[in-house]
């Protein structure tokens, strides 16, 4: 009997000691970090997410994105004095040597080439420096409020710095190109001037976690391991950003598990008609062109609500067809704004339907 008792106590203890599965935040090594759902820009977890850090390689997202949207993917680069003695990783360029400048960049984006990295910035930005400029612009115009480049490859400076939350946005940025998203999703890629394969650096794509999609990792020894990864699952992709992290693949694989099991993609508004009340004035008889989704935990439908607004002076869209926007609310705050268009002109709506999305998707990350 004493020994059942011993046993059935122990039992309990055990059971109540576990942690509480699907609700307690999880727990990561690194000094910042950050979860967020990709098509919505909306944070799931953060831990001093836009304190700036350094951030060592995930800095070549911002490389590669510029290269992949300079046009010039399929020119010969040459590897100069500089770019072939840059410290650090390297794909192991030799002086005047020509590769083409797609290959550059998986060379900067598997295997991490600092050489890569100088060799693009020369040839797209017609130097380091021009590169480093056109660098700072992008990051501005994405509403990047804590990062400054000095180079295009992430070695340490004092003034070369981002935060978690910033390189999330980056990479939500990038992963809208499907060059990107190739390039960062290749497990390994062999170069017309190379003899053999680069393996994907990114250990969370070619071994650890099934769900991964894409990604980037950094590390210097004043800046610790830093890591940008993506993964999707249940029709749901996330962005994951660790910096300064002692175990970033057990991190990045525990938030996105919690991302997934916490969160749904549900459908809070629909395609269709709808009638807008103008009081005295004639009811307008509008068309809203998309679903609307997004990422809710259990419970949190009776926190939404929506509104909808009409243009009596000119839309801030531009557009005479845009008729106003139904603006969505979880707990008060706005998280999505919807056009509404002209139903009689649904038709020539669809590329500023994609221009909207694009636009909420850099300037209205929250």
């Amino acid at each position: 009997m004493r020994f059942l008792t011993k046993t059935l106590i122990a039992i309990l203890v055990f059971t109540f000691s576990l942690p509480i599965i699907g609700h307690a935040e999880p727990g990561v090594s690194a000094s910042n970090a950050v979860l967020i759902e990709q098509s919505t820009g909306r944070i799931l977890f953060e831990k001093n997410a836009h304190e700036k850090s350094n951030i060592a390689s995930i800095t070549k997202i911002m490389t590669a994105i510029i290269a992949i949207e300079s046009g010039k993917m399929e020119e010969m680069a040459t590897a100069s004095e500089k770019a072939v003695y840059t410290e650090g990783s390297s794909i192991y360029l030799k002086q005047g040597e020509k590769m083409k400048l797609e290959d550059l960049v998986y060379g900067l984006m598997l295997r991490s080439g600092n050489d890569s990295a100088v060799t693009i910035a020369e040839h797209v930005g017609g130097s380091e420096e021009g590169f480093v400029y056109l660098m700072n612009e992008k990051a501005k115009w994405l509403s990047m409020s804590n990062t400054h480049f000095d180079n295009p490859h992430g070695l340490d400076s004092d003034t070369h710095y981002s935060s978690a939350y910033d390189m999330a946005l980056l990479m939500r940025y990038a992963m809208q190109n499907e060059k990107f998203q190739q390039i960062t999703g290749a497990k390994s890629f062999k170069s017309e001037s190379r003899e053999y394969s680069w393996k994907n650096k990114n250990k969370l794509l070619t071994v650890y976690y099934q769900y991964c999609t894409g990604g980037k990792t950094g590390f210097t020894k004043q800046t610790g391991r830093t890591l940008v990864s993506t993964a999707t699952k249940d029709e749901m992709d996330l962005i994951a950003v660790t910096l300064n992290a002692a175990d970033d693949w057990r991190d990045h694989m525990e938030m996105f598990e919690w991302g997934f099991e916490q969160y749904d993609m549900e459908r809070i508004g629909g395609q269709g008609f709808i009638d807008i009340e103008l009081g005295t004035k004639e009811n307008i008889h509008g068309f809203i062109h998309e679903d609307t989704m997004y990422p809710l935990k259990d419970g949190e439908e009776g926190a939404l609500r929506s509104e909808i607004s009409t243009f009596e002076q000119a839309n801030p869209w531009g557009n005479e067809k845009i008729v106003g926007k139904q603006i969505y609310y979880l707990n008060n705050e706005p998280i999505k704004e919807i056009a509404i268009y002209d139903d009689d002109k649904p038709e020539e709506a669809s590329f500023l339907d994609d221009f909207i999305s694009v636009f909420k998707q850099i300037f209205r990350m929250g």
